[in-house]
C-alpha cells in the first residue's frame, strides 16, 4: 500500500497533467458530438426521403468503423495526403464524429417520443417544420435522452484512452501512466492510479447527468 502512495507522490505532476488532458479531450469531443449529432438527427427525422438517407449514411458509416481506424485515417491518412492535421484536431474530431452517430440515434428516439399532436398543433399555428423541430421537438428530445447522453459521455471517457495509446500519442491519462511505467517499471502502481483517474472522471459524469436528469428529464 505504501508503494502505491509513493508512486503517486513522486509522479503526481504527470498524472495530474494526463488527467487534465483527458478532461479537455473529452470536453472538446463532446461539443463536436452534440453539434454534429443534433444536425444528423434533424436529417434523420426530416420529411424528405433523400435527406433521411444522408443522415442514415452518416450514422451507419461512423457506427460501423472502429474508432482506431478513424484515428489512422484522420491523422496518418490526411497527413499523407498533404493535409497538415495535428494530433489534437485528429483526435477530438475522430472521437467527436464517432460519438455523434450515437448521439444522433439517441436524439432520433427522443424525437419519436414527442407526440405527433404537438407537431401537428405547431404546424397548424403557422410554424414551419424547421421552427417546430427547433422550438418544440428537439428541446423535449434532449430532455428525454439525458440518461442516454450520460452513458455516451462515459463511453467517450473510456474511448479517449485509445487516442493516447494510438499513433497520435496525445499525453492523456493512460499515456502518462505508460510513460511512468516505462521509466520506473512500477506497472501495477502506475496503471492503478490511471484507473482511479478514469473512475473519478466517469463518476463525476454519472453524478452530473443524474442531476440533470432529476432537474430536466421528462417523466412520462
Amino acid at each position: 500500500m505504501n508503494e502505491l502512495w509513493e508512486v503517486l507522490e513522486r509522479h503526481l505532476p504527470e498524472f495530474s497533467s494526463g488527467f487534465s488532458v483527458t478532461v479537455r479531450l473529452v470536453a472538446i469531443s463532446f461539443v463536436i458530438a452534440m453539434v454534429v449529432g443534433t444536425l444528423v438527427a434533424a436529417l434523420r427525422v426530416a420529411p424528405i426521403k433523400w435527406v433521411q438517407r444522408v443522415g442514415g449514411v452518416y450514422v451507419e458509416t461512423f457506427r460501423n468503423i472502429p474508432l482506431l481506424v478513424l484515428l489512422f485515417i484522420s491523422f496518418a491518412g490526411l497527413r499523407r495526403a498533404g493535409i497538415p492535421v495535428n494530433a489534437w484536431v485528429a483526435g477530438t474530431a475522430s472521437l467527436g464524429l464517432y460519438t455523434a452517430a450515437y448521439v444522433a440515434e439517441a436524439l432520433r428516439s427522443g424525437v419519436f417520443a414527442v407526440s405527433k399532436g404537438q407537431i401537428e398543433a405547431s404546424l397548424s399555428l403557422g410554424l414551419t417544420y424547421r421552427q417546430t423541430l427547433a422550438k418544440i421537438v428537439l428541446p423535449q428530445a434532449f430532455r428525454t435522452v439525458i440518461p442516454h447522453l450520460g452513458s455516451l459521455v462515459i463511453a467517450m471517457i473510456k474511448n479517449s484512452a485509445i487516442i493516447g495509446v494510438s499513433l497520435l500519442a496525445i499525453p492523456d491519462l493512460l499515456k502518462e501512466a505508460r510513460i511512468v511505467d516505462s521509466r520506473t517499471f512500477e506497472t501495477h502502481e502506475a496503471f492503478f492510479w490511471a484507473a482511479v483517474g478514469y473512475l473519478l472522471l466517469t463518476g463525476m459524469a454519472t453524478f452530473g447527468f443524474r442531476y440533470l436528469e432529476r432537474r430536466f428529464a421528462i417523466r412520462r
